[in-house]
Order: structure tokens, then sequence, then C-alpha cells
């Protein structure tokens, strides 16, 4: 497989074919991430995607699932992502889904209708990166999209019954605003009402702006106790459908993978118990991106 700079992938795709379409973010002015800085957004040529798709129908025929890369490669026109998923389809048929990454961009591009094409030629899962439901906060990180604009596109994928995945993260918001984050954020995905929340904590990156502003007093650290709070308030004030809640990430101090509604109340008591000291965390170590 022909791979060009770093290549990330979602947890739950560790098992998959990884098929890279993309090259970088097409937005990459978020503070936090340094994944594509100074890497020029760009598509692969048609021969160079072909070839990989032949080389995984030779010798990948033992994986179920396929991700397409990079950062989002969901902002491809829908030609080109038709035709892609066509020649997918058609060398690879024992594949059960499809995944790629989204954000509200590449979303604002695509009708209802041509995503369920997308959804008919097996895209089933799109991973949407939000951060915050909270405008000041999705200002500040030059996310580029308010909540109501997140909220519409999210709503859009779940109309097209395509599954959806959302990530949120913890401590992005500027100095004092962690309450209003973490249940602006809850009041966001549960008008969304995503199938999966992954809510990752902040790491600051040594060459990121987020760096950059921690040095200058800009951006500050929330504490332990205080990331815990934001994790309590956004699941207390997320109400899902039926819908898995996970802080199981690596980044998190309290690992949790909770069913939404029925297991809600189990997972708060034992946030509390962390808040209070009576639960052992995440070491620093074991912490990561």
């Amino acid at each position: 497989m022909n791979y060009v700079g770093n290549i990330i992938r979602p947890p739950s795709e560790a098992y998959s074919i990884i098929l890279q379409v993309t090259l970088g973010c097409s937005h990459n002015r978020c503070i936090f991430c340094s994944t594509y800085k100074g890497t020029k957004f760009g598509i692969k040529d048609d021969e160079t995607i072909l070839k990989d798709i032949d080389y995984a129908s030779r010798v990948l025929k033992n994986h179920k699932k396929l991700f397409i890369t990079d950062g989002d490669a969901l902002v491809l026109p829908q030609k080109k992502l038709i035709w892609l998923l066509d020649n997918i389809n058609k060398k690879l048929p024992w594949l059960e889904r499809v995944g790629i990454y989204g954000n509200a961009k590449s979303l604002k591009r695509k009708t209802l209708d041509e995503l369920i094409e997308l959804r008919e030629r097996k895209l089933g899962i799109i991973y949407y990166g939000v951060e915050s439901g909270n405008d000041i906060t999705l200002k500040y990180i030059k996310k580029g999209v308010d909540a109501a604009t997140l909220i519409e596109q999210g709503q859009k994928v779940k109309n097209a019954k395509i599954q959806l995945s959302v990530t949120v993260l913890l401590g992005i918001h500027p100095p004092g605003l962690g309450l209003e984050h973490s249940i602006d954020t809850g009041n966001l995905l549960s008008k969304m009402d995503p199938d999966y929340v992954g809510a990752l904590t902040v790491i600051v990156v040594e060459g990121t702006e987020l760096y950059k502003m921690q040095q200058n007093g800009e951006y500050i650290l929330p504490s332990k106790k205080d990331l815990l709070l934001e994790l309590r308030n956004m699941l207390y004030s997320t109400n899902l459908s039926n819908g898995y809640f996970m802080s199981n990430h690596a980044s998190n101090y309290v690992p949790l993978k909770v069913k939404l509604p029925e297991d809600k109340d189990r997972a708060l008591e034992l946030l509390d118990k962390a808040i209070n000291g009576e639960l052992a965390l995440r070491q620093e170590w074991m912490r990561g991106l």
C-alpha cells in the first residue's frame, strides 16, 4: 500500500484495510492538532488509488472493513467518492463496511440524497470531529464552525442512516470556561444523538499553536480534578436514545464505555468516586495520543 506522511485512523479501525486517498486536512487550522502541519492538502492520483485497491483485493482478503484516510476524505466531490466506492466494492466485494473521517465543511457539501448514495455503496460510518458544543470554545480553537452547524450536519448523517461517531475534547476550552464547555457539549450530543461518542483529553503537543498559547498564558491546562468534573458534567448532560459514550482513549484518566441511557447512573457514580479520590486514575506514563 502506498502511504505518504502521517496515517491516522480511529481505534475501532485497528483491523481495517487503510486506504489513503487524500493527503492532509482541508481545514488544518485547529490550534491543538499537529497531525498534518506542513502538509498541503491534496488528492492522490487515480492510478495510485487503484493499485492500492488491487493490492488489497489480492493480499488483504481476511479484512472485513476498510477505512479511507486522510483527515477529511469526505470533502472529495461526490462523483469522485462514487467512483472510489464503486471500485472498492468491485474489487473487495466481501467488505462489510467502509469508514471515513468527516467534518462540518465536508458534510455541508453533501446533500442528504448524496449521503444516502454513499451509504448504498457500503459507507457505513463517519467519524466526526466536533471537539466542543460551546461557540466561544469553537472560535477559540479555530474550528471554523459554530455549534448549530455541527448539530445540523450530524443530524444529516443520522437521517441518511449512516452510523455517526463523534469526537469531543476535554480541557480544550479557554481558561475558566470548563463548565460551559462540558454542558454545552453534552447538549450538542443530545441533539445530534450519535451512535458513538469518544471523549478524549487534550494533550498539548509541542509545535502547535496551543503549545505557544500555553507558554504565554493564553491557555491553561485544567487540573486532573477539573478534567474529571468536565467529563462528569458532559456525560450528565448527554442523553442518547441508543448509543455509547466512551472515554477509554489512552489520553483519559478514567476509562469508560457507557451504554446510554441504561448505564448512565452507574458511570456517574464511578466518576464521583474518581473526583473524590476513591478511585485510582490512569498514571501519566500510560497516557498518550
